[in-house]
C-alpha cells in the first residue's frame, strides 16, 4: 500500500504550504504509478481546504479520469468538505468540479447535479454548470427536470434557462421538443428580453432534429428574428433537417443584412445542393459583393485542385 505521507514529503507537498501544488503534482507522473497518483489526489482533495489549490488538484486528477475520485468530487460540489470565506473562489471551485464530474459521464452523479440545479438559492454559475454537466452525461432521467427549468416562469436566472436548453439539445430526447417550441411560440416574457435564450432553444431544436409543422414554423419565423445568431442557428437547424422546404427557406437568408448570416446560408446551401449555388451567386445579379467573394473562395478551397 502506498505511503501517501512519505510521497508527499518526498515531493515537498506540504498541506500547510501548497504553493506550486500543480507543478509538484506533475512531478509525480515520473515516479508514481497510476494507482498511487489517484490515491494521492484523493488524499489531497479530502484534506486540502483552500479552493484555489483544490482547483489545481481537480484539474490534475481530471487528466487521469479515474472513477474512484467521483465521490470526493461530489462532496466538494455539495460543500461537504470545503470551508472558505471567499465566496467567489468557492463558486469557481464548484463550477470546475461540476465540469470535471461531467467528464466521467457517470449516471450515479445525476442526483447530486439535479439537487444543485433545482436549488433556486444556489449561485447561478453553479446551477448552469450543473445543467451543462447533466447534458454532457446524457442520462435521460435529467430530461424532465431540465424541461421544468426551461418552462419555469418564476425562474429568475435566464442563464440557467439557457444552460438547461443547451443541455436538452445535448440529451437529444424528443420529449423536449414541444416545451421548447411552446416557449418560442409564446413570444412574451423572458424569451423576448434575452435573445441568447432563443439562440439556445433554436440550437437545441436543431440537435433534436424533429421534423413537424410546429418546428418548421418556429424555424421559419426565426429566420427573420432580430438576433443574427438566432437566424444562424435556424439556418443550421434547417440544413440538418429533412424538410423539403429547407433549401428555399435558407435561400432567403442569402440576402440577409448581416454578412455572417449570408455566409452561413451559403455554406448550408452548398452542403445541401452542392456547387450550383456557388455558380449562381457568382454569376447572377442581386447578391452582395461579399457573398460573391465568399462563393469564389469556397470554389477555390473546395472545388479546384
Amino acid at each position: 500500500m502506498v505511503d501517501i505521507n512519505e510521497i508527499l514529503e518526498k515531493h515537498n507537498i506540504d498541506l500547510n504550504s501548497l504553493d506550486n501544488v500543480s507543478t509538484k503534482l506533475e512531478e509525480l507522473e515520473d515516479t508514481c504509478d497510476e494507482g498511487e497518483i489517484i490515491d494521492i489526489c484523493t488524499f489531497l482533495l479530502c484534506n486540502v481546504k483552500e479552493p484555489e489549490y483544490l482547483i489545481s488538484i481537480i484539474r490534475f486528477a481530471d487528466s487521469h479520469k479515474d472513477g474512484s475520485i467521483l465521490s470526493v468530487l461530489l462532496n466538494i460540489l455539495l460543500l461537504k468538505n470545503v470551508i472558505s470565506e471567499d465566496i467567489d473562489s468557492l463558486i469557481n471551485l464548484r463550477v470546475i468540479c461540476a465540469k470535471a464530474i461531467s467528464n466521467y459521464k457517470d449516471t450515479s452523479t445525476v442526483g447530486s447535479l439535479l439537487y444543485c440545479l433545482n436549488n433556486k438559492n444556489e449561485n447561478y454559475k453553479v446551477r448552469l454548470a450543473c445543467a451543462d454537466a447533466l447534458g454532457r452525461i446524457g442520462d435521460k432521467y435529467a430530461v424532465a427536470p431540465l424541461i421544468d427549468v426551461v418552462q419555469d416562469e418564476e425562474e429568475k436566472s435566464v442563464y440557467v434557462k439557457e444552460s438547461a436548453a443547451f443541455a436538452l439539445g445535448l440529451l437529444g430526447d424528443t420529449r423536449a421538443v414541444d416545451p421548447l417550441v411552446s416557449i418560442i411560440e409564446a413570444k412574451q416574457g423572458i424569451i423576448d428580453k434575452f435573445s441568447f435564450l432563443k439562440e439556445r432553444i433554436i440550437e437545441a431544436l436543431g440537435k433534436l432534429n424533429i421534423n413537424n409543422s410546429r418546428v418548421l414554423k418556429v424555424l421559419k419565423m426565426s429566420l427573420s428574428d432580430s438576433s443574427a445568431m438566432v437566424r444562424i442557428n435556424a439556418i443550421e437547424a434547417l440544413m440538418n433537417s429533412d424538410y423539403e422546404e429547407a433549401p428555399e427557406l435558407i435561400r432567403t437568408s442569402l440576402k440577409d443584412e448581416d454578412t455572417e448570416v449570408q455566409r452561413n446560408a451559403l455554406i448550408a446551401l452548398y452542403n445541401i445542393i452542392g456547387r450550383d449555388i456557388l455558380d449562381e451567386v457568382i454569376s447572377l445579379p442581386g447578391y452582395s459583393d461579399f457573398l460573391k467573394q465568399e462563393a469564389q473562395e469556397m470554389i477555390n478551397e473546395y472545388e479546384e485542385e
